[in-house]
């Protein structure tokens, strides 16, 4: 029995000993807090980078950080010939500028609703203010959005070969 229960201690031990081995980690949460963890992180944290049980880094760069050059392709991995990535390249710019034209119009149709901040109340918002100023939330956030949807796509855009 003492032996049965010596062993399942020093499994117990082995495996503690295992996990404090593990790789921490340091993440950013999408409000830029930032989160130290040995276990995989949560949708939407970025991966800033690693250390070892032992101190050393655990890989050589942070995740985030933007390698100098690429690493070769290995013998045997398809390749596209230039001319397919061309048309590639061009069905995505067409694709992006389409989307660009029609963000473009509804970022019009917002700016014309929100009306600077002053459109006209709608009758059910005369008697209620709080409606009224709802409303012109909503109004902005949608104006904010369309200019960040049209910024992105500009960025998307300027990366295209």
């Amino acid at each position: 029995m003492r032996g049965a229960i010596t062993r399942m201690v020093l499994l117990a031990v082995l495996a503690a000993a295992g996990e404090a081995g593990a790789d921490i980690c340091k993440y950013a949460d999408a409000e830029g807090n930032v989160h130290y963890s040995n276990l995989p992180p949560e949708k939407g944290w970025r991966k800033l980078s690693c250390t070892s049980a032992d101190g050393g880094a655990a890989s050589k760069r942070p995740a985030d950080a933007s390698p100098g050059r690429r690493a070769p392709s290995p013998d045997g991995f398809p390749r596209v010939d230039a001319e397919t990535q061309k048309n590639r390249d061009d069905v995505r710019r067409k694709v992006l500028n389409d989307e660009l034209a029609a963000e473009t119009k509804l970022l019009a149709d917002a700016r014309t609703q929100y009306a600077d901040g002053a459109p006209v109340p709608l009758p059910e918002e005369r008697a209620d203010a709080e409606k009224y100023r709802a409303r012109i939330g909503r109004l902005r956030q949608a104006v904010a959005i369309h200019e960040k949807n049209i910024e992105a796509l500009k960025k998307e855009l300027a990366t295209i070969k």
